[in-house]
């Protein structure tokens, strides 16, 4: 009779564990979804801001070494990605392929101007930084004139603005989910040894020495629910990068160590977290509330 309560002891008490694992891989699989979305569109948000290009135009009287001069000193400034030196010959010749003839004909002289197309790093596509660039370009003795496309940009970041604030309060929504089921889940775990951790109370336990294996054994129970998840996170990310590569999820090393790293994080401040409060809870109660 005592086999067969004990086998059935611990049958329940493998299933318990098994649901918490369940339970934490499930909830950190989609929190790990939204991590690679949130880690993502900051990456595609930096992609369309370094599209943005600004315009500068060298006065007619500025010389070719000057030119040279200003292009490499510009090309060592943080704000600069990238920049390409535009000749008012190879400007013409842009300019009468969109209009599908030569203007040169009609005009007789090239009226434009030798420039520079700059593309700035992402932290400066700004309606305030661009503000002050142009600002700041405008006062070179070299540039006679500097243009950007303003209502693109103050769009943009309004935009940004507006998906990121929506997805900060996603994230925080799920986290608070992942929390609570988490945390549901440990405690029921806990709740089927609420007898043993009285008995050892009424041993003479301290409450330090009840609750350290019981943590040990959350925390454990949520790293293996951890590399579940992040199983399941890579194969995902394997088919979507397979069927969408330019997205290149793959090879993006530092957002998945980011992903993997928070993952592991999060199991174990939840498991901790959630096993110190079910634990303190049970060693709180009388022994007669342990059979409500």
């Amino acid at each position: 009779m005592t086999n067969s309560f004990d086998s059935f002891q611990k049958r329940r008490l493998r299933s318990s564990y098994a649901s918490v694992v369940i339970s934490i891989a499930l909830v950190l699989f989609m929190v790990g979804i939204l991590g690679l979305v949130l880690l993502k569109s900051t990456k595609v948000a930096n992609h369309f801001k370094q599209e943005v290009v600004m315009s500068l135009f060298f006065k007619d009287n500025v010389t070719k070494d000057q030119i040279e001069t200003f292009r490499e000193s510009l090309s060592e400034k943080e704000y600069t990605r990238l920049l390409y030196f535009i000749s008012k010959e190879e400007a013409a010749k842009i300019y009468s392929k969109d209009l599908g003839e030569d203007f040169l004909e009609f005009l007789g002289t090239n009226p434009l101007k030798n420039g520079i197309d700059l593309y700035l790093n992402a932290d400066f596509v700004t309606p305030e930084k661009m503000e002050e660039l142009k600002t700041e370009f405008s006062k070179n003795a070299f540039i006679g004139d500097v243009s950007y496309d303003k209502p693109l940009v103050e769009q943009l970041t309004k935009n940004i603005r507006k998906i990121s604030l929506w997805l900060l309060v996603l994230s925080g929504f799920f986290a608070g989910v992942s929390v609570i089921l988490i945390n549901s889940s440990i405690r029921l775990s806990i709740y089927a040894k609420r007898f043993n951790i009285k008995t050892m109370q009424m041993v003479g336990a301290t409450k330090s020495f009840i609750r350290k294996p019981f943590i040990w054994q959350s925390i454990r129970l949520g790293f293996i629910g951890a590399f579940v998840a992040l199983i399941g996170l890579g194969l995902m990310i394997y088919y979507i990068d397979k069927n969408i590569p330019a997205l290149e999820l793959i090879k993006d090393y530092i957002s998945l160590i980011y992903l993997a790293t928070g993952i592991l994080v999060a199991s174990f401040i939840i498991s901790w977290i959630s096993t110190y409060f079910a634990t303190q809870r049970f060693l709180n109660l009388q022994t007669n509330d342990l059979y409500y």
